[in-house]
């Protein structure tokens, strides 16, 4: 294992000018906000949400300053609910007259020994991390197919290929995830929408540290062949490389975004 410094930050090339993206749970610090930024300073209109309307509220304000009122909105969107996913959507086509992007980011995570794991723990997170990025992915390609492309990027995670104590929702859900995408890149292709995800493993942010024990997370960082953990924006690196033409020929692909692929 080799213990290297995070890169530096990697400056916008222009990749998704004219294009008009979505990003779910992309309030705060995590991968979410980090490619909302990133698609906005590749040259995207960008459509922000979240549940957390506060927090959705405060960080459209933030990205407004930097990229300016035109170029960034925020609409509250929990992805459990048929209505406002599909409110989520029309509203890009409404302020924007396209939809070019989604990134289904949304998901849910805790720790719960399977033998104690009661239903609704086990419902909660599936709900939000695999049902909530079935409903977004229909809801879009029912646009896309209309329009005759898009792309969609799902956000995975390493944990649905490897096994982890404590996971057993988590990772069934993002297993799930893996294989929504491939099915769904398949049945696109005829209308030329691509659908590819993307497994991070681990990508540290202020609200992983809250939930997260130190040991785990220390015992997660020793297992990266980097010997540190990802920044979030090195994960929406590659999520703008999938939503952009330099992956064209890119379907039903989950690229790992670690050195934990099996």
């Amino acid at each position: 294992m080799t213990d290297v410094e995070s890169p530096s930050y990697v400056p916008g090339h222009g990749l998704l000018a004219g294009r008009t993206a979505v990003v779910t749970a992309a309030a705060g610090a995590g991968i979410g906000g980090a490619t909302a930024r990133r698609l906005l300073e590749e040259g995207a209109r960008v459509l922000v949400s979240d549940a957390h309307v506060r927090r959705l509220k405060e960080y459209e304000a933030e990205l407004a300053g930097e990229f300016g009122t035109g170029a960034v909105c925020a609409v509250p969107c929990d992805v459990t609910d048929e209505t406002q996913v599909r409110a989520l959507l029309d509203a890009a086509v409404r302020e924007h007259g396209r939809l070019d992007v989604v990134v289904n980011n949304a998901g849910l995570g805790g720790t719960a020994e399977l033998a104690d794991m009661t239903d609704d723990q086990w419902t909660r997170v599936l709900d939000v991390t695999l049902n909530g990025t079935f409903r977004c992915t229909r809801a879009a390609l029912r646009r896309m197919r209309e329009t005759g492309g898009g792309v969609i990027v799902n956000n995975a995670s390493v944990v649905g290929w490897r096994a982890q104590a404590g996971q057993a929702h988590y990772a069934a859900a993002k297993a799930g995830v893996m294989a929504l995408t491939r099915c769904a890149a398949v049945e696109a292709a005829a209308y030329g929408v691509r659908v590819n995800a993307v497994a991070p493993s681990l990508a540290l942010h202020p609200h992983l540290v809250k939930v997260t024990t130190p040991e785990l997370l220390t015992e997660l960082t020793a297992r990266e062949a980097y010997g540190r953990h990802a920044e979030p924006w090195e994960v929406a690196n590659v999520i703008v490389f999938l939503a952009s033409g330099y992956s064209s020929y890119m379907t039903g692909e989950v690229v790992s975004v670690s050195s934990r692929h099996p």
